[in-house]
C-alpha cells in the first residue's frame, strides 16, 4: 500500500534529499489525518463506555498528530540549504524533532498513569457495545498499517523520527489490544480492569518514548559513527597504491544525507607528494560519490627504508604489545639533531583499557629508555595518547 501511495501522490527526482523531504511530507500529513480520526473515534468510544482507558488512548493519538506535525517541521528545516550560519546544513533538526516526540509520548504516559490511579481509586463501571468494538478493532488496523508504512519508509529514506514513529504505532496497536481485551474482561465478568489497564498501557509508552528520546539524544551528542561506513571508507582508502595505512578516522554526524569524515593517511615519503597529493584528492572524491560522505584526508609522509627506525619501530611495538594487547601507534617518526634524537608517535589507548593515559606513557617512557640506546646522543620521547573514535 505504501508504494502505491508513493506512486499516486509523490513525484520523484533524481535528487535524494529532494524525494527524502517528499516522503517525510506527505507521510507526516498521512500520520496527522489518520491519527485525528482516530482520536475521534476512541474519544467517541470512551465517552459512550465511561472507559478511562479508551479516553487515555484516544489522547495518546492525539499527541501522536502532535507529534507527526513536530516530525513534519523537522523534515522541512532539515532539508533546508546550508547557510552562513549553518555551513554544515540543517539535518540534524531532524533528531531534534524526534527528541521532541519522544519527549510528548513520555508526557503522555505519565498523564496516562496518572488518570488510571484516579480510576482504580474511584472506579466507575463501563458500558460496551458493538460499535465500540468495531471503533477499537478498526483502530488497531490502522494503527498496523501506520506501522508497517514507517518502518518500509523510515528504512528506506533512513529516518529516525519515521522509525520512532514505527515503534509508536505498534505501541499503541498493542496498547489499543489490551484496552479491548480488558473492556470484555469487564463487560463479561465483575472484574473491572479499566484502571489497571491503563496503568500497564502508560508503562509500555513510558519504556517505548525513554528508547526513543535515546535514540534522538544520542546522535546529538556526538555517537560512534556507523562501523560500516567507517570500515567503508578504510577499505576505499587502502585499496589505492600510494596508500601504507590510515588511522584517526573522525567522522561528524550533521543528520541524514550530512556526514562529513577527516582521516590520516600514511604514504611513502619518497614519492613524488605531487602525484600523492592528487590520488588524495581522488580518493576524496571517490568518498563523497560511493559513500555520500565528504571527506578530507590528511596525508603521513613514512620512512621505510632506514634500518635504524625500522628496528626501533619493532622494539616500540613489542613494548606497547606488552602494556596492553588493545594498545595500538601509529606515525612513528625519528628525528635526528646533533645533540638528540626526537622519537614521536601516537599511542591509541581504547576507552576500556584499565589503565589510565598517564600510566601508559609513564611505562612506555620507562620501557623504551631501558630497551634503546643511542650513542653519544639523548632520546627525547614525545609519546601522544589517542582515543578509538570508531567502534
Amino acid at each position: 500500500m505504501p508504494r502505491l501511495l508513493e506512486k499516486i501522490f509523490i513525484k520523484t527526482t533524481k535528487d535524494e534529499n529532494s524525494n527524502r523531504l517528499k516522503y517525510g511530507v506527505f507521510y507526516g500529513l498521512l500520520g496527522i489525518i489518520l491519527n485525528v480520526l482516530l482520536f475521534a473515534g476512541k474519544l467517541v468510544a470512551g465517552i459512550f463506555s465511561g472507559s478511562i482507558a479508551i479516553i487515555a488512548d484516544a489522547l495518546n493519538n492525539l499527541s501522536d498528530s502532535a507529534s507527526s506535525v513536530v516530525t513534519l517541521l523537522g523534515f522541512k528545516i532539515a532539508a533546508q540549504k546550508p547557510d552562513s550560519g549553518h555551513p554544515f546544513g540543517h539535518g540534524r533538526m531532524e533528531y531534534i524533532s524526534s527528541f521532541i516526540v519522544a519527549f510528548l509520548i513520555f508526557f503522555m504516559g505519565i498523564e496516562l498513569i496518572r488518570g488510571s490511579i484516579e480510576k482504580i481509586i474511584n472506579p466507575s463501571d463501563t458500558t460496551f457495545s458493538i460499535l465500540i468494538l468495531v471503533i477499537l478493532l478498526v483502530s488497531i488496523l490502522v494503527k498496523l498499517y501506520m506501522a508497517y508504512y514507517n518502518y518500509s519508509v523510515g528504512k528506506r529514506i533512513k529516518s529516525l523520527a519515521m522509525k520512532n514513529a514505527y515503534l509508536d504505532s505498534i505501541f499503541d496497536s498493542l496498547s489499543t489490544t489490551l484496552v479491548l481485551a480488558c473492556l470484555l474482561i469487564t463487560h463479561y465478568t465483575s472484574v473491572n480492569l479499566d484502571g489497571y489497564c491503563g496503568i500497564f498501557i502508560g508503562v509500555i509508552i513510558l519504556i517505548a518514548s525513554i528508547k526513543a528520546l535515546m535514540s534522538a539524544v544520542n546522535p546529538l551528542l556526538g555517537q560512534s559513527p556507523d562501523p560500516k561506513l567507517a570500515k567503508d571508507i578504510e577499505e576505499l582508502v587502502l585499496k589505492h597504491q600510494y596508500i601504507l595505512g590510515v588511522h584517526d578516522l573522525v567522522i561528524h554526524d550533521y543528520g541524514p544525507g550530512h556526514k562529513f569524515a577527516t582521516i590520516h593517511a600514511e604514504v611513502d615519503a619518497r614519492d613524488d607528494i605531487l602525484k600523492t597529493h592528487d590520488e588524495i584528492d581522488n580518493i576524496e572524491t571517490e568518498i563523497l560519490n560511493t559513500l555520500h560522505c565528504l571527506a578530507t584526508i590528511h596525508m603521513d609522509p613514512l620512512v621505510i627504508d632506514d634500518p635504524e627506525i625500522n628496528r626501533n619501530k619493532q622494539v616500540v611495538k613489542e613494548i606497547v604489545r606488552n602494556i596492553d594487547s588493545r594498545l595500538s601507534f601509529h606515525d612513528f617518526r625519528m628525528v635526528v639533531g646533533p645533540t638528540h634524537i626526537n622519537m614521536l608517535f601516537d599511542v591509541v589507548v581504547p576507552y576500556e583499557c584499565k589503565y589510565s593515559d598517564e600510566y601508559v606513557k609513564e611505562k612506555l617512557q620507562t620501557a623504551i629508555h631501558e630497551q634503546l640506546s643511542v650513542k653519544n646522543k639523548q632520546l627525547n620521547l614525545i609519546v601522544t595518547v589517542d582515543k578509538e573514535l570508531v567502534k
